[in-house]
């Protein structure tokens, strides 16, 4: 604890020096009972980076249109070592969480998905699909596809997880493809929260060029380098939700 909060006072002066303009900025620590580890910073609600613990490095997700070199903000902060402390200090925490409240089941939220086009579907144009799942706890699902009820593994890839204000997360999941008349396409998705996996089915209806609504979809990130309300946040999910 003591190191959290020196790299919070660190953060404090860094940014009050641009400005008086009172944001929030967070220092977030996710622990989980199957022994994983989320830490990362946010800005006004918005994620600035997080560590990846796998590839041992810190991760920056702040556009670099606003700070062209996110690093040197987090400079001389031992971001990666206070992250590792904080890890460790996660398992005996959770462990005296669950003896306080007498080890009740993890809770869990099932996730919501819906199914969309990136473009305007012509047939025979290269396109991509995106499967949003949203509002599930705890972060760990499975996203599959299928073409005519065939299994589709080419063009496929996944988002990390995001947070949400509720302490549940978002992940998206898009597939690459040229859309053709008759086919059809699922994204399945599984989660311990469900029963049974939930899949959603779109069929390409050609739309001629120039025609409909273009559909956006996405997590706006909105970063600036001013002044800072300092909070702090651990968050150990168990049976009572902050």
């Amino acid at each position: 604890m003591v190191a959290k909060r020196c790299v919070l006072l660190l953060l404090l002066n860094i940014f009050y020096a641009f400005s008086q303009i009172p944001h929030d900025i967070s220092y977030v620590v996710g622990c989980f009972e199957n022994g994983t580890t989320e830490v990362q910073f946010e800005f006004d609600a918005e994620e600035v980076l997080y560590v990846d613990f796998e590839r041992q490095e810190v991760v920056y997700t702040v556009p670099k249109f606003l700070v062209l070199d996110p690093t040197k903000l987090f400079e001389n902060m031992h971001v990666y070592n206070n992250a590792m402390k904080a890890k460790r200090a996660c398992k005996p925490l959770v462990e005296f969480m669950k003896v306080e409240e007498k080890k009740p089941p993890e809770e869990k939220d099932p996730p919501e998905s819906i199914l969309y086009p990136a473009e305007d579907v012509q047939f025979g144009v290269e396109n991509s699909l995106t499967c949003f799942v949203n509002h599930f706890y705890p972060p760990y699902i499975k996203v599959s596809w299928t073409k005519n009820g065939r299994p589709v593994s080419e063009g496929v890839s996944l988002s990390r997880y995001y947070p949400n204000n509720d302490q549940t997360f978002h992940q998206f999941s898009t597939l690459t493809f040229t859309p053709m008349e008759g086919d059809m396409y699922s994204c399945t998705v599984e989660h311990s929260a469900l029963d049974s996996p939930k899949t959603r089915i779109w069929e390409p209806e050609s739309t001629p060029p120039g025609l409909g609504p273009d559909i956006f979809c996405g997590v706006g990130l909105t970063v600036g380098l001013v002044g800072v309300a300092v909070g702090t946040f651990l968050m150990v999910k168990g049976h009572h939700r902050q």
